[in-house]
């Protein structure tokens, strides 16, 4: 049976929130990964424009003109896919986790920021879907969900799962006046 997808219901906030003083057992800075560099783009659509360009004009040489402006929409349109990608590409997370508050701020690709607080104290990670690659990092909270790191790969987001959840976990612990967590004897 397929593991059922979460559907994320948690209503960001408005402004920044005060911080904690505490101890912070955790925090991130997620970005989607992006495997071609601007200088490799470059080079990339140069070989594209180049061949593309030369078999335009072995076409026009032996009549189908109308051939070589196809080859051109094939070049604009690959230079197209990667400028979606690459903006795509500036969409950010940041993950903070205290004994208080789980702090999510998103920036989306297009710039805006959206920023969630979840209480600590009450709030579950669900790992949905482990091992699958649509698998799904939701923080659960009052019936509502946050799904974080989205964009990252299945095994990141796995790796992402056990962190915080160490994290929660240790923020969840009783606090000693000093910061430390106080493990108490069952």
């Amino acid at each position: 049976m397929r593991p059922k997808r979460l559907i994320e219901t948690w209503p960001a906030e408005a402004d920044a929130v005060t911080r904690h003083d505490g101890p912070v057992f955790f925090d991130a800075e997620l970005a989607p990964n992006r495997s071609l560099r601007n200088p490799a783009f470059i080079a990339l659509m140069g070989v594209i424009g180049g061949v593309s360009f030369v078999a335009g004009i072995v076409y026009i040489s032996i009549g189908a003109w109308p051939v070589m402006g196809f080859f051109g929409l094939d070049v604009f349109l690959i230079w197209l896919a990667f400028r979606v990608s690459y903006r795509d590409g500036r969409a950010r997370e940041w993950i903070r986790i205290d004994a208080r508050d789980i702090e999510v701020t998103r920036r989306h690709a297009a710039g805006h920021m959206r920023r969630f607080r979840l209480p600590t104290g009450w709030t579950q990670l669900q790992a949905i879907g482990r091992g699958e690659h649509d698998c799904q990092v939701a923080l659960l909270s009052k019936g509502r969900a946050l799904i974080v790191g989205a964009f990252l790969s299945p095994r990141e987001r796995e790796d992402l799962a056990e962190a915080m959840a160490r994290a929660i976990g240790e923020a969840k612990l009783p606090q000693e006046p000093g910061g430390g967590a106080t493990a108490s004897a069952g």
